[in-house]
């Protein structure tokens, strides 16, 4: 079963950096308040990028990756560009 790494941009713009193994099932989640704290009080939620990975190590070591960056570069992330796309691939096999 593959892992993804996801964001959701949360209703106040923020960003949110999660992993999980059913992506439509965790968003519905996030969506109804029974995801995340940090998602519960930023509702609506929507997904803003996705990328997967063949295991769960990979996906929370990206994951961790992600939460470093700056919100600059999660944006350009989500647009599909910039430096951490490069260090994904490069680091972690992914995008």
């Amino acid at each position: 079963m593959d892992w993804l790494v996801y964001l959701l941009r949360c209703s106040d713009g923020s960003l949110y950096c999660g992993v999980t193994n059913n992506l439509e099932k965790r968003v519905a989640k996030h969506s109804t308040g029974k995801g995340a704290k940090y998602t519960r009080s930023r509702l609506p939620v929507e997904l803003a990028w996705q990328s997967s990975t063949t295991d769960r190590s990979t996906a929370l070591k990206a994951e961790y990756y992600i939460k470093q960056q700056s919100k600059a570069d999660k944006e350009l992330l989500t647009a599909g560009s910039g430096p951490v796309c490069q260090a994904l691939h490069d680091s972690f096999g992914i995008i």
